[in-house]
């Protein structure tokens, strides 16, 4: 089965009922009075962009949530976010960018990281992405939508810390391709996560990755 995806979170939509995600024919539906907490660890106040050529997953699974930490100024916050889930993936050409603005003295600052450029892949095991945005040309293989997210088998389950709804909705697929991955993140979690070829620099200014 193929699908592409071309979309983002509707923040408001989410809240009330759903949230678009990678499969046009799919949705994840959580609800904030859940209490799903996404990342086991308090987020920062700075979201992230990661771009890659491509990204193959093998064992995946999508499920609603969210993340709970803080804004740059210290006070509480709360964002809705669709956590895709692989038992284990490769990325090829991968650059993942953070933005800091108004640092005392220097201004804004970006750090843009590199790595699975030079023919050899980003591996990863248990990878957990816990993504705002989204924007890929995806297929899926053998993908089941509307399963219970804690009767899914064919990804890695709803991660450990995680206060998910195990009745929620989800989908899971044998395998998802990814191409032309644009995304924003608020956290990403692994068992490994291999860098091959990592290239790390900070810039003056805004320089993201896509």
């Amino acid at each position: 089965m193929e699908s592409v995806a071309r979309g983002g979170t509707r923040w408001k939509r989410f809240a009330v009922v759903m949230v678009p995600t990678v499969a046009a024919t799919a949705a994840i539906g959580v609800a904030l009075s859940q209490g799903a907490l996404a990342a086991s660890f308090a987020v920062s106040g700075q979201s992230f962009k990661v771009s890659a050529d491509k990204l193959v997953g093998n064992g995946f699974v999508q499920y609603g949530g969210v993340d709970t930490g803080y804004d740059l100024k210290g006070n509480k916050a709360a964002h809705p976010v669709a956590i895709s889930a692989f038992k284990n993936a490769t990325i090829n050409n991968m650059c993942q960018s953070v933005v800091t603005p108004d640092v005392p003295l220097i201004g804004t600052i970006s750090l843009q990281l590199k790595a699975g450029t030079g023919g050899t892949p980003v591996e990863a095991e248990n990878l957990y992405i816990d993504v705002a945005q989204l924007d890929a040309d995806a297929e899926f293989k053998n993908i089941n939508i509307g399963v219970a997210a804690g009767e899914s088998t064919k990804g890695p389950g709803i991660k450990k810390g995680d206060q998910a709804n195990p009745y929620g909705f989800s989908q899971e697929a044998d395998s998802a391709t990814l191409k032309n991955v644009k995304q924003t993140a608020w956290a990403t979690t692994a068992g490994t996560f291999k860098l091959s070829g990592l290239s790390m620099k900070l810039h003056k200014g805004v320089k993201e990755c896509y």
